[in-house]
């Protein structure tokens, strides 16, 4: 079971850092109040109504398009060996040793005897030390 949660905690995170360096772009097309195409990363086709701003000033363009870009992480933060101090050593070390020892399987063997006799005493105790019960 630990080691199910351990696969899962780490492809959690590779997807999390995958995932927060894409950027992405969600282009909308609405004619009039009516949604008419989505496209990621595209762009959305239009609905083929073409207005012709020459001929009357005053007509508005029903259509309109939408952009809602998604930006992700540009830089991450790598880590030089030069910020590899003394105590980052103790500390991975210590956390090497303490993870080796957490993930080891212990196989205790304890062998219980149900069918087992006590040893015959040859010596009767009470009378040999003469200790009785008054």
């Amino acid at each position: 079971m630990k080691h199910y949660f351990q696969k899962i905690s780490i492809i959690t995170l590779a997807l999390l850092v995958l995932f927060s360096t894409f950027s992405f772009t969600v282009d909308t097309h609405y004619c009039g109040d009516f949604l008419v195409d989505i496209s990621i990363n595209g762009d959305a086709d239009g609905c083929g109504m073409k207005m012709d701003m020459t001929s009357n000033a005053k007509k508005k363009n029903c259509c309109k398009d939408e952009i809602f870009k998604i930006d992700g992480q540009k830089e991450l933060q790598v880590q030089t060996s030069d910020q590899f101090t003394c105590k980052h050593q103790y500390f991975l070390k210590a956390f090497i040793v303490t993870s080796i020892d957490l993930h080891k399987e212990n196989k205790s063997t304890l062998h219980f005897f149900n069918n087992f006799s006590p040893p015959d005493i040859p010596i009767d105790y009470q009378v040999y030390y003469q200790t009785f019960l008054i």
